[in-house]
């Protein structure tokens, strides 16, 4: 298949999407829909009444008033209950269209939850936010506006076509050459702007972000003093995106006079044919018949049809740039929709219920992506209650176990197994569950301290949160506060220090109650003197649960039962501190690096 043609194909999917949204608010269309006949109607009316009006005047036998006064009555009282209906119309297009797009981003956000990690990992997180916005609102301006004028523009060409057949006959054969030459342009110019739109979508997309990511990071570019590298890259890419913008809107605007020129020439050689046909009908010539035969008033009828005709056309060609852009950006939405999920547990999928907390990997070999392995035959064996840390050089694979644990990837060869049971065979759920973590990121959500430290367990009482922010020593910092536990925290905790920060999640921890529970440098934005605090706390928090340490602090990880030292996606040496300390080896090395 060609590229035209798959990208013809892909236009018609969208279309059959986007048309089955609009059909699942059946009611709402219909009631649209029969607006919109009512109210074009009326339209249509107007002109007609407008023309008996005109052939109530007659120069030789004066003018009927009765008649020319009730015309102009029916037609204003036509315009006016057609404006009323356009008015309701609206109304009703913009709760259809807010329907629709409730439904299409509660699904696309939905849709995000069950997508795997790894997505995030490929994708920029102002580009996904750029899919829920500005993408989605883009199609709402189209169904609560450019629908309405489709649906109008459609039943006024039909309707005016009719009428026009009814007054003459001949005059219709103008539109024989001009509507087929505005149809054939109209096509000729959507194939060309179609791609142009896709890539501006594309390109606010990267604009997004790329923001969202310098945003975030303003600090750490502030302090490096790359204010004007950060502001020439943002304006290369901005460029881009305007560049984009203009292309697509050029091509588009190009679109517009060219059909309006066509219907200016058709509006002209209307009323040129209808004056001569007028004059040889009041000449008695052999076109006086009925075929031919037309009145002053029958003419200017034509005349506001062809207007009617021709303006829907016009107005057509002008909004066909934002229907092509509502088509890239839905085409955009939809490919979120149409991601492959996390790949779904096995229908004989086994649930984990009263965990113990043994946990082993055994021949582990993991690799992001085909060609570059990150773990080599990995093999680990925690019993419950161990202690087992994890360290290494940067990059060494340590995170990447943490991962295969959590199962937010899936091994290439070898196996994990909780209380014995391979992680593949177990419900994720429950497998997640089972684990608690404290990373070094730190996550929080734009609410009060307490509902981020009951976070994950909603069950727990006001006396366990307390107790839980006393374990974790945040409670005299939240108490200091002056809405204490309900102080309202901003967009990821910006209103509060890092260490703060870090122990909000650390008490969200002491309140879980998973058996197994992960520290991926938990104390690393914290101070010395509190750091010796929490690792007291953490001593009580890590009894009786098997615990997976990573930490570059050598000190943190002292009394762990097992450390695991990682080079290279392989485990170059296994044992206590005393042994490792013993053999001298890496270990050994990174040990008395940061102590001496």
């Amino acid at each position: 298949m060609t590229d035209k043609n798959k990208k013809a194909k892909n236009s018609q999917k969208v279309f059959l999407r986007l048309s089955k949204y609009v059909l699942q608010q059946w009611p709402l269309f219909i009631i649209a829909l029969l607006l919109t006949l009512g109210a074009n109607q009326l339209s249509l009316l107007g002109p007609k009444y407008s023309g008996a009006a005109i052939d109530a005047i007659e120069l030789s036998s004066g003018v009927d008033f009765d008649v020319v006064w009730k015309n102009i009555g029916l037609m204003l009282g036509c315009y006016v209950i057609s404006a009323l209906l356009s008015y309701i119309l609206s109304v009703v297009m913009i709760q259809l269209s807010q329907r629709i797009i409730y439904k299409m981003r509660k699904q696309v956000f939905e849709k995000l939850t069950t997508l795997p990690v790894n997505y995030f990992d490929t994708h920029a997180t102002g580009d996904i936010i750029s899919h829920l916005s500005y993408d989605i609102d883009t199609i709402n301006s189209t169904l609560s506006h450019d629908l309405i004028q489709i649906m109008t523009s459609l039943y006024t060409v039909i309707g005016s076509l009719i009428f026009m057949w009814q007054i003459s006959k001949p005059m219709i054969l103008i539109f024989v050459l001009t509507v087929p030459a505005s149809l054939i342009f109209t096509r000729y110019r959507s194939k060309k702007v179609r791609p142009l739109f896709s890539s501006r979508a594309k390109k606010y997309g990267e604009l997004n972000g790329f923001a969202e990511e310098m945003l975030t990071g303003s600090r750490t570019i502030s302090a490096y003093g790359t204010e004007e590298v950060i502001s020439s890259r943002f304006n290369k890419i901005n460029n881009e995106a305007m560049d984009a913008f203009y292309k697509a809107e050029y091509n588009a605007a190009l679109l517009f006079p060219t059909i309006n020129l066509i219907n200016n020439i058709s509006l002209t050689l209307v009323a040129v044919m209808g004056g001569i046909l007028y004059m040889f009908s009041q000449n008695g010539t052999i076109l006086a018949t009925s075929t031919f035969f037309i009145t002053l008033g029958s003419v200017a009828q034509f005349v506001q049809y062809s207007r009617k005709f021709a303006g829907p056309i016009n107005e057509f060609s002008n909004i066909l740039h934002e229907i092509q852009s509502a088509f890239s950006a839905a085409d955009r939405v939809f490919a979120i929709l149409d991601e492959e999920p996390e790949k779904a547990d096995a229908k004989d999928a086994k649930e984990l219920k009263e965990v113990k907390g043994d946990v082993a990997l055994k021949g582990v070999t993991f690799g992001y992506t085909e060609n570059k392995t990150v773990l080599k035959n990995v093999s680990v064996n925690a019993k419950k209650g161990q202690t087992v840390a994890i360290v290494g050089p940067t990059g060494a694979g340590k995170t990447t176990i943490i991962n295969l644990l959590m199962r937010f990837y899936d091994i290439k060869s070898g196996e994990i197994l909780i209380d014995g049971i391979p992680s593949v065979e177990l419900k994720r759920s429950d497998l997640r569950l089972a684990f608690n973590m404290v990373l070094q990121d730190t996550w929080l959500f734009c609410g009060t301290i307490y509902d981020n430290i009951v976070y994950g367990r909603e069950d727990a009482t006001p006396e366990e949160v307390y107790a839980a922010a006393k374990d974790a020593k945040i409670d005299t910092f939240v108490e200091s506060l002056p809405d204490g536990y309900n102080t309202v925290l901003s967009d990821d905790g910006v209103n509060i220090s890092k260490g703060q920060k870090q122990l909000i999640t650390i008490a969200r921890a002491f309140l879980s109650k998973a058996p197994i529970l992960i520290l991926d440098e938990a104390t690393s934005n914290v101070d010395s003197r509190t750091e010796i605090q929490i690792q007291n706390a953490m001593t009580t928090l890590m009894e009786n649960k098997t615990c997976f340490i990573i930490a570059h602090r050598l000190s943190t990880i002292q009394n762990a039962d097992t450390i695991l030292v990682v080079k290279d996606g392989t485990i170059i040496e296994k044992g206590n501190h005393d042994e490792l300390i013993k053999q001298g080896g890496f270990y050994y090395s990174l040990y008395h690096s940061q102590f001496r």
